[in-house]
């Protein structure tokens, strides 16, 4: 015989964790792929309908879902203007809430400006990620 001679526990052992690593990275990679870290809509094409206007009163927000399943908050700070932002908070991705003129993170209590994501109050210190959309008639649609 050459080599070393290996126990079941020893083979059974190392097949497991090579399995757990294999199922961890592919996990991280679905967890890290596009879109789900509040970036801009991938997989859905431009002028996509979100909302319609008429759902939204000036000055008001409200939680929405992307065409491809992702929380986002929308917000519309004049008649002809919005501004959509991922619902994911920046600080330990729980999901951010419209509350009165903020956007309130009921986990840790971080507080964004709805019209610009920014930060209003920690212990996030990341404002929200924008999602590009844009008014077309009386439809808000991705840009």
């Amino acid at each position: 015989m050459t080599g070393h001679a290996h126990s079941r526990r020893t083979v059974l052992t190392t097949g497991a964790t090579v399995a757990g690593a294999a199922l961890g990275t592919a996990a991280l990679a679905a967890c890290s792929g596009p879109g789900t870290d509040g970036t801009p809509p991938t997989s859905v094409p431009k002028g996509t309908r979100i909302a319609r206007l008429d759902d939204l009163s000036v000055g008001s927000s409200k939680a929405v879902t992307t065409p491809d399943g992702r929380k986002a908050i929308i917000s519309r700070p004049a008649k002809d203007e919005v501004a959509m932002f991922s619902a994911v908070c920046t600080h330990q991705g729980c999901t951010v809430k419209p509350e009165g003129e903020q956007l309130h993170c009921p986990c840790h209590n971080s507080l964004f400006d709805p019209y610009t994501g920014e930060v209003r109050g920690g212990p996030a210190d990341e404002p929200l990620p924008r999602i590009d959309v844009e008014v077309r008639g009386n439809d808000i649609v991705t840009a």
